[in-house]
C-alpha cells in the first residue's frame, strides 16, 4: 500500500516500506540530497528536517509515522520567511565552514526561530543541539540573534 507524503508543498503517493527512515526516502526515493546522513543514531542533527514545524531526526524517523504530515526539507526552506532569514544570517555570518552539517543546523534554527522568535541564549542553546564537528557555534549563535533581531 502507498504512503503518501507531503513534502516542501507537494503530495507524493510512494511504495516503501513503512518502517524505511524518512532520510532514505528523501534521499532516495525523491533526490532531495540536501538533507544529509551523519549517524543514523539521531544524535548528530545533520538529517533534521521541519515536520510540521517542528525539528525531526529523519535518520531514525520511520515514514510511516510522518504519513499525510508537511514535511520541509532544507531545499524549500528559503520559501518561508523565517528560513529565508535564516539563511541570509548564515551567509552574513559566514557560518559554513565545511558545510556538512549546515542544512540540519539551518532547519533547527528555522524551527527555534519560528516557536520562540526572541529566544534567549538558554533557548538557543537548548534548540541547537546538532553537532559541528568545524566548531562553528559561535558563528551559528551569532546568526540566530541577527534573525531575533531583525
Amino acid at each position: 500500500m502507498p504512503l503518501e507524503l507531503q513534502i516542501n508543498g507537494t503530495t507524493h503517493q510512494l511504495d516503501v516500506e513503512a518502517d524505511t527512515p524518512l532520510l532514505w526516502v528523501i534521499r532516495d526515493e525523491l533526490g532531495l540530497t540536501g538533507t544529509k546522513y551523519g549517524c543514523g543514531l539521531a544524535q548528530c542533527g545533520a538529517c533534521t528536517v521541519l515536520v510540521q514545524g517542528n525539528p525531526v531526526r529523519a535518520c531514525v524517523t520511520p515514514v510511516e509515522s510522518v504519513a499525510g504530515l508537511p514535511i520541509t526539507t532544507i531545499e524549500a526552506i528559503e520559501q518561508d520567511d523565517v528560513g529565508r532569514k535564516v539563511v541570509e544570517a548564515w551567509v552574513a555570518h559566514q557560518v559554513p565552514q565545511c558545510g556538512y552539517c549546515q542544512s540540519g543546523q539551518v532547519m533547527a534554527a528555522t524551527a527555534l526561530l519560528k516557536q520562540t522568535p526572541q529566544p534567549s541564549e538558554e533557548d538557543i542553546a537548548a534548540a541547537m543541539t546538532n553537532l559541528c564537528r568545524c566548531g562553528t557555534y559561535n558563528a551559528i549563535a551569532a546568526a540566530v540573534r541577527d534573525v531575533a533581531k531583525a
